[in-house]
């Protein structure tokens, strides 16, 4: 079962190297960073969890159909950062609550790796943080279909990392998802969860050597 304070000293390990998470991820010739003279908008997300009966379930958004960018994926909560933003942390806290209606009583435990998204131009800052209990979700229609969660113990099975040739823009890619439910998690947010996949099992075993 992941707790708390797994996830805590997982997230919070120093010196991580998340390459090797996106190792078995990555799609051919898929950018790290932007092209020389590209700058890139930045954006703010939330791995937000809560305790259940089963340990720590993180919050996942499936965004609605009309957006304009990455429409129908799956995300965490989160979106661009506005100037008045005093960090990428206060971005995804607003967006959020704007989001989900989850506003209040966030513990914010630390931060993931910044990741790079060619197809939008976007730079990522992921920051994962906590509730004391399962959140009542307000979604707002105009920019969330569904609201659901996942156990973070469900990253540590192997079975529901796929991978598929999907076609994307035209060409046949390896695209390795989590599938959750009814729901294929990838892109972004499957980095995201990679890494911190990466992070809780290297915390596992030094808790177990110990």
């Amino acid at each position: 079962m992941i707790t708390l304070d797994i996830l805590k000293k997982a997230v919070q390990l120093p010196d991580f190297d998340a390459s090797a998470a996106y190792a078995n991820l990555a799609v051919p010739n898929r950018p790290r960073k932007p092209a020389e003279g590209v700058t890139p908008r930045q954006a703010g997300v939330l791995v937000l969890t809560y305790p259940e009966a089963d340990g720590l379930h993180v919050v996942l958004t499936q965004r609605t159909r009309t957006l304009r960018s990455h429409s129908g994926q799956i995300s965490f909560p989160g979106g661009r950062r506005n100037p008045e933003d005093e960090s990428f942390t206060a971005a995804a806290l607003r967006e959020t609550c704007e989001e989900l209606g989850i506003c209040d009583g966030i513990e914010i435990i630390g931060k993931l790796t910044h990741i790079y998204i060619p197809p939008s131009n976007f730079e990522v800052f992921p920051t994962v943080a906590t509730l004391p209990s399962r959140p009542v979700y307000h979604p707002n229609p105009a920019e969330v279909e569904t609201v659901f969660t996942m156990p973070l113990q469900l990253l540590l099975d192997p079975q529901i990392k796929l991978t598929e040739d999907w076609d994307i823009n035209g060409m046949m890619l390896p695209i390795t998802y989590y599938s959750v439910g009814r729901h294929k998690v990838w892109g972004a947010t499957a980095f995201m969860l990679s890494e911190l996949e990466a992070r809780l099992r290297l915390t596992l075993d030094t808790e177990k050597s110990r």
